[in-house]
């Protein structure tokens, strides 16, 4: 039997987590809006499962506001905002052909000296772009030591205002060069130019390409090319709204990989971790809402019996 845990470390792993916040549209918030992007489900779930993180933010002033970020530093998250003139405002439409993004506003970039020296040795890093926001000079920041993820996705994706959300095609860029693991989301895979031997360049990296209540596929680089294997998905317990299950996927494996290593090989299964907060997310109430550690444990032991993936 696997007991899952996220490790028992002698001081919890320092995850840094870099992105812009999205204001989602949604009807059942006053403001009409509710505060989401990678970066800010990322880092809820990361300091729910015992995590110290850090988050630099950008926001616009809107944003800026917002009591989601209150509710980030209660939890304990050490939060730096950086302010945007723009930050990204996008609509999620459900459709029988699946989700329909609708973007009303675009963001600026992120600047990579907006980090502050002191934050730029983490044990782990996350980069997690809405649409580009985080330049290729992201991907020099942090020593190469630095086990460094990032959310692909956000770099597959063009914002005009005004119309449904552009996907990119996967190709060659530094942040996924410099990535140690990566994860997008099937529904922005389009057409596939490069192969992946030369967008993954580096043997051990891995990928993780998800499909929402499928599970998803785990790609790792070898010297001879992209060994796959299935990663099925924990059923999810109630209602599914799929936003930001993906980040929370990222930033649960991550965390976990961190404490693995500074627990010395103790903590156990990642990527089944990740699956079962990946499961509790897709609930639809936003990032405030996501589970804890011994939440997320008790919902894999339930699904273990039946769950036949092989935790790594």
């Amino acid at each position: 039997m696997v007991r899952p845990s996220i490790g028992r470390a002698a001081r919890p792993p320092v995850l840094l987590i870099v992105g812009a916040a999205t204001r989602d549209v949604v009807a059942t918030d006053a403001r009409g809006w509710r505060l989401g992007g990678g970066v800010s489900y990322g880092a809820m779930a990361a300091v729910r499962l015992g995590v110290s993180v850090r988050a630099l933010i950008g926001v616009d002033a809107e944003a800026a506001e917002a009591p989601e970020l209150r509710a980030l530093r209660d939890a304990g998250v050490d939060l730096r905002l950086v302010e945007l003139r723009r930050g990204p405002v996008m609509e999620n439409r459900a459709t029988p052909d699946g989700r329909l993004q609708l973007v009303q506003q675009a963001s600026d970039p992120l600047p990579s000296d907006a980090l502050p020296p002191a934050w730029r040795t983490p044990d782990g890093a996350l980069l997690a772009p809405v649409a580009g926001e985080l330049g290729p000079a992201w991907a020099t920041v942090f020593d190469r030591r630095v086990p460094l993820a990032l959310a692909w996705q956000g770099l597959l994706r063009r914002l005009v205002p005004g119309r449904p959300l552009q996907r990119l095609p996967l190709r060659p860029h530094p942040l996924i060069e410099r990535a140690d693991i990566a994860l997008v989301s099937a529904e922005d895979v389009g057409p596939q130019p490069v192969p992946l031997e030369r967008l993954l360049p580096r043997a051990g990296q891995q990928l993780f390409v998800s499909s929402a209540q499928r599970g998803g596929l785990l790609g790792q680089r070898l010297d001879a090319g992209v060994r796959w294997r299935r990663v099925p998905a924990i059923a999810a317990p109630g209602s599914v709204d799929s936003t930001g299950a993906g980040d929370v996927f990222l930033a649960t494996w991550l965390s976990g990989l961190l404490a693995q290593r500074s627990a010395g090989g103790s903590a156990s299964a990642p990527l089944a971790v990740a699956a079962a907060a990946a499961s509790l997310s897709v609930g639809g109430s936003g990032p405030l809402e996501l589970a804890g550690l011994g939440e997320v444990c008790r919902h894999l032991r339930r699904a273990l019996p039946t769950w036949s993936g092989r935790p790594t």
